[in-house]
């Protein structure tokens, strides 16, 4: 039976929370999973909670973990703090054992912030978590003296994650949560994320299951080593005159060191705005390349998906994207596109010839190897491509939230977010009276079609071409 909401304190790593009675449940904002990383701790792995005296108010929106404006992100930006480890829990209950959603938010890795889904009412049903961690260059520098410091370096962000989620696995019973019915969630550089902690070694038994939307390791880039990752933090070094000194990148403000993140150039990413989404193999957090600890890891449920259209690249970039994704295949990826011929015509859910490609190389073919890889470990996959509303105009990047987590819903009435209860409950996206969702195996590598038709189950997604592509 559930208790009725009122203001709740509880003891937590560190010391006790105050929260507020929030839409039925409760709600706990900024709660601290890892010490401040600041001053002598940026650039290091979390170190444990500091411990604080009497009762802490969680009732306030806390701030954002430090960020450049791209404009979507402007309020968070202006609530941007390096101080920011922190998370928020939304419960409907304080007693029993309901499941738990860990939502990673995305962002490029270097924008956002979890405050949107701990809000959805997805929070009626289960216990949802929002992460805060750091971004950009606070999050994933790495640099030759931090790796001399630490025996690797880079990554703090996703060490971050599993911080929160040790923290969450520790501490969610006291929420009603049950910690052995824990899933993790993102989109775009969250959902990439995800696929890193299913990957990590440090995340192991924190977690059974995982959903993964619109992102995976590198987003089809080749892996980044160690080595081209500390000649990006030299390029930060040389830009900031610190001379190889760790101290005095530890000493620089925060507006520096914002400005010169957006200064970093990667030859091998599709763009300087994915810096840091090419995965870095930083050799402690990932001591491998992720395909290869992903088929270490122990099979755990998963859903993975890509909207029919994510975003493209440009005319500009048509023919480097084509030729670093498909290499030695690059003749017949050409002739698959006819990106030799003037004036390709557009699809009219697929987009142009560039958003096709986008698509394919960064979002869907990546994503149909991960589900391959996964379910090839005998865990149960659920593949899904999603395409909202025609007369919304095309998909775009980020338009299934409202539709999982709010909302929004097809002319038919269906929404996907009682499939993600469903898996967050059970993991499995089947039940009740829903249209079934058939897993994706090896054999018979199906996904299903959401749309304003119904929920399509149907065959690979675009395997004349994704069979062109290859992990790297």
């Amino acid at each position: 039976m559930s208790v009725p909401a009122r203001a709740q304190v509880v003891p937590v790593d560190g010391g006790s929370v105050r929260g507020s009675e929030w839409n039925g449940g409760h709600l706990f904002r900024g709660i601290p999973f890892a010490a401040p990383p600041v001053d002598k701790l940026r650039w290091k792995p979390p170190q444990p909670v500091i411990p604080w005296k009497g009762v802490r108010d969680a009732t306030a929106q806390p701030p954002s973990c430090i960020q450049n404006s791209q404009d979507w992100n402007y309020s968070d930006y202006l609530i941007g703090n390096e101080d920011c480890l922190t998370l928020d829990v939304r419960t409907p209950s304080m007693t029993g054992k309901l499941p738990v959603l860990v939502w990673i938010h995305g962002g490029s890795n270097r924008a956002g912030g979890p405050n949107d889904i701990v809000l959805s009412d997805v929070g009626k049903q289960a216990v949802i978590v929002g992460v805060r961690y750091r971004l950009g260059i606070f999050g994933f520098l790495s640099h030759p003296a931090l790796t001399a410091e630490q025996g690797g370096s880079g990554n703090y962000a996703i060490m971050d994650q599993v911080a929160a989620l040790r923290w969450v696995h520790d501490n969610i019973a006291r929420f009603g949560g049950d910690p052995a019915n824990i899933t993790i969630a993102g989109e775009s550089a969250g959902s990439q994320d995800v696929s890193l902690l299913l990957a990590a070694p440090a995340a192991r038994g924190l977690f059974q299951k995982a959903i993964m939307e619109s992102g995976t390791p590198g987003f089809g880039m080749p892996f980044r080593s160690l080595k081209d990752a500390e000649r990006i933090g030299m390029q930060a070094d040389d830009l900031l005159k610190a001379a190889g000194s760790i101290e005095k990148l530890r000493a620089m403000s925060v507006p520096a060191l914002l400005a010169i993140d957006l200064k970093l150039h990667d030859e091998a990413a599709v763009s300087d705005a994915m810096m840091w989404l090419r995965t870095t193999v930083d050799g402690k957090l990932l001591p491998n390349d992720p395909r290869t600890l992903l088929e270490q890891a122990p099979p755990r449920p998963v859903i993975v998906g890509t909207n029919r259209l994510e975003f493209g690249s440009d005319r500009a970039h048509r023919d480097q994207l084509i030729a670093l994704t498909f290499r030695r295949n690059e003749a017949a990826a050409r002739a698959y596109y006819h990106a030799d011929k003037p004036n390709p015509p557009d699809d009219p859910r697929l987009g142009s010839l560039d958003e096709q490609i986008g698509t394919d190389i960064t979002f869907r073919c990546p994503a149909q190897h991960v589900a391959e890889l996964i379910s090839g470990k005998g865990a149960p996959v659920w593949r899904y491509e999603f395409d909202a509303a025609p007369h919304r105009g095309k998909t775009s990047h980020a338009a299934e939230i409202p539709y999982a987590f709010g909302d929004s819903h097809f002319a038919n009435g269906l929404q996907l977010k009682p499939y993600w209860i469903n898996f967050i409950r059970t993991g499995d996206p089947n039940g009740g009276d829903l249209p079934r969702w058939p897993r994706f195996t090896p054999a018979a590598p199906a996904h299903v079609l959401f749309d304003d038709s119904s929920v399509t189950p149907l065959g690979a997604l675009r395997p004349e071409i994704c069979s062109l592509t290859e992990w790297l």
